[in-house]
């Protein structure tokens, strides 16, 4: 079996160059192996090689290629068959998605692929708009055979409001509760943004935890610790690991005084089965898109991106502050790339959504000739949107539906599911691989 050329987030041994396209813990699996990173060049951004060595010490940092958005290095590679020589070029593109986040374009004798890793093109952003002319510079007027799309959200149901407006809906519930503590749930990389307008618009102080002052400041951010702090004297607001914000948590913080939770997610609604269970409260919400359950019937996911933020609990308020593209962002990228093909990067999210099944007519190549009959070594289109069975119609327990509870209501259903799911390995072969 042919070892893979390159790999982009995915870590183990047999690729010749690997790409990191950011540091959320669905990207980085295999760089934590015993000994540290010892595997090849690991090619990143100059922000992420900053806080690589404080996520994973035993990483050899001489075998880090910092690259940095709108630079592009060349690789001289072998085929591992037949020893012959491959030149490839990668370009950095910005990919907006968190701190030091990229996309990655390679060009050469394996053609012309793109990998978007986690992104938020917002449309009418200023740093969206030069990102894309970046990308578009660097095809220089090419066809991106193979694109890699982040298909986190990609359903017509979710589009979200820029993360500017839903920023000033948070500092508006906090407005709302002056007497109240406010926890608000981010992961350990990202976000930073909407906490600083919080702080800026608030006049006020926000608690972190000290892993997450210290890449505050690895970043660049509050050096002189004017707006954040690990003294809860200081201030009522607290940016909190995102699996620490749960009703049971809010209800206990309550006995001692009174405390709203707020989540900045893209998935800002409540699964519920057939049956009726865990319904938010107040009124119902004006769109809902239903995608197929693991084990329990039909799981319907209830959003209106119009809609003033929810209440879902007596304490608690979830807004689509999304870094992730929404449906409307990610055929505006569709149109711009106009690729040959497309992948989704998730492949075991909680509703997988094949892009081609909403992007067909914006691919050259739809994997089919004119008479319907499927081209040899081409990517097979599919609309099922369901997740694949096994032969005897069961599903496999990695496919298995997320259960909600009240300890565990606001935890990134998506992320949860797609730890398996994202990374891919460019091999020396006839035919387009899939993501692994």
């Amino acid at each position: 079996m042919e070892e893979g050329l390159v790999s982009v987030d995915k870590f183990s041994a047999g690729s010749q160059a690997y790409f990191l396209t950011h540091l959320h813990q669905d990207h980085t699996r295999g760089l934590a192996s015993a000994g540290g990173w010892r595997h090849g060049p690991l090619y990143c951004s100059p922000t992420t090689a900053r806080l690589l060595p404080a996520r994973f010490p035993g990483i050899d940092a001489s075998l880090l290629r910092p690259l940095a958005p709108g630079a592009s290095a060349s690789l001289s590679l072998s085929s591992p068959t037949s020893d012959r020589p491959l030149s490839l070029r990668v370009t950095a593109i910005p990919a907006l998605h968190c701190p030091g986040s990229l996309m990655y374009l390679f060009r050469g004798d394996l053609g012309c692929m793109l990998y978007t890793g986690d992104f938020r093109w917002e449309l009418g952003c200023d740093r969206a708009r030069r990102a894309k002319q970046a990308l578009l510079d660097a095809l220089a007027g090419d066809t991106v055979d193979l694109l890699y799309l982040d298909n986190t959200y990609c359903h017509p149901s979710l589009n979200f409001p820029p993360r500017p407006v839903v920023a000033e809906q948070m500092v508006n519930i906090i407005r709302a509760h002056p007497d109240h503590e406010v926890i608000i749930g981010v992961d350990t990389l990202g976000k930073e943004d909407l906490l600083l307008y919080i702080s800026r618009a608030l006049q006020t102080k926000i608690w972190v935890w000290p892993q997450r002052l210290q890449t505050m400041h690895l970043l660049g951010i509050d050096e002189n610790r004017k707006i954040f702090t690990t003294q809860t004297s200081l201030t009522r607001i607290r940016a909190v690991p995102r699996y620490s914000v749960t009703i049971e948590s809010l209800e206990a913080l309550n006995t001692v005084c009174p405390t709203i939770g707020i989540m900045p997610s893209g998935i800002p609604w409540l699964l519920k089965s057939s049956e009726g269970k865990a319904k938010p409260k107040g009124r119902s919400p004006a769109k809902s898109a239903r995608c197929k359950g693991w084990d329990e019937g039909l799981i319907e996911m209830d959003y209106d991106p119009l809609s003033p933020p929810k209440l879902f609990d007596k304490n608690s308020y979830t807004l689509p502050y999304s870094e992730h593209a929404c449906f409307s962002e990610l055929e505006d990228f569709m149109q711009t790339v106009w690729p040959s093909t497309v992948i989704g990067i998730v492949s075991t999210s909680f509703c997988y959504v094949n892009p081609c099944h909403h992007f067909r007519h914006l691919c050259s190549d739809s994997g089919v000739t004119d008479d319907g009959t499927p081209i040899k070594n081409k990517v097979r289109y599919t609309d099922n949107l369901t997740p694949k069975r096994r032969r005897n119609g069961s599903v496999t327990p990695e496919e298995r539906k997320v259960r909600i509870s009240s300890s565990s209501l606001y935890r990134s259903k998506v992320k949860r599911k797609r730890k398996e799911g994202c990374g891919a390995r460019i091999d020396d072969t006839e035919e387009l691989i899939g993501v692994a």
